[in-house]
């Protein structure tokens, strides 16, 4: 781990939002909003890769980041992210079956393979890195949104009020499924049976499409700059989708590709770190 000051931040899958941070509206059409970047660099990474490679590639390209980046990214089979706070018991069941791995950044249970991935880096000294981890998450998000509309699509930012809507109906549910089976388990007991699903549980400013999540990020903020790394399910406009959500997130989007350097720093973090039972089985 680097000695830089580190803060992950949990906002896909985190109960620890303060509620004044909350300033998405349930709007059904996006917004039209001044793009985040002025500038923005490309990466479509077309070669899959193992679990543990892709959450190397993302730190290694925070540490060498000198202009805000957006990685599209494959896996090499199916795999399961979760959470830097999360448990290794929560996730055990699944190693017969997928490709674990912690990730670096918060946020709970995430399922790859047929989803569109992505992580964006902001280097510190980029003017956006200055706003709020909420702030950026929103904006990202609402570009998404935006990219989507673009396509035909309508999707909406979870709001308090969907939240406690959809929250009240699963609660329903439950209690009628308690009366049947005589499982007098709480709400939450029964939601986190099997671990923290993120999809299964939106949290303010995720991506929502008919009443449900399609879109997902957590975070990590070093002396560097910001990582978020995203998931969007579900939908299978992949190719186009990620064009568009690039250039909603910036009117000047430029390709690149990854060089040498940043593959073997990637390999140490994969070899030393990501792909260790330390630090899968860390709590």
């Amino acid at each position: 781990m680097s000695s830089e000051v580190e803060t992950s931040v949990e906002i896909s899958g985190s109960r620890r939002i303060p509620r004044f941070l909350d300033s998405a509206r349930n709007d059904k059409a996006p917004q039209a909003t001044r793009p985040l970047f002025a500038d923005l660099t490309i990466y479509h990474d077309e070669s899959p890769h193992s679990a543990a490679m892709n959450m190397a590639i993302d730190e290694a390209l925070l540490e060498t980041a000198v202009a805000s980046t957006i990685r599209f990214y494959r896996w090499r089979s199916p795999a399961l992210s979760f959470g830097y706070f999360g448990k290794f018991s929560d996730v055990a069941i699944y190693a017969a079956e997928r490709d674990l791995v912690r990730r670096w950044t918060g946020g709970g249970i995430v399922f790859h393979g047929d989803d569109l991935t992505y992580s964006i880096v902001i280097p510190a000294s980029n003017p956006v890195f200055g706003e709020s981890s909420i702030a950026i998450y929103e904006k990202i998000h609402r570009g998404l949104c935006e990219a989507l509309a673009a396509g035909g699509q309508e999707a909406e930012l979870a709001s308090v009020a969907t939240l406690c809507e959809r929250r009240k109906s699963r609660k329903g549910d439950l209690q009628i499924a308690q009366r049947r089976t005589g499982d007098r388990r709480s709400l939450d007991t029964a939601i986190c049976d099997r671990g923290y699903n993120c999809f299964a549980n939106p949290v303010r400013t995720d991506v929502m499409m008919n009443g449900r999540k399609i879109a997902g990020a957590a975070q990590r903020r070093t002396r560097r700059g910001l990582l978020q790394q995203g998931s969007i399910q579900g939908l299978a406009m992949k190719t186009e989708l990620a064009q568009k959500f690039a250039q909603a997130l910036s009117p000047n989007c430029s390709e690149f590709e990854v060089n040498e350097e940043i593959y073997r720093r990637a390999r140490e973090l994969a070899q030393q770190k990501y792909g260790t039972e330390s630090w899968l089985r860390v709590r």
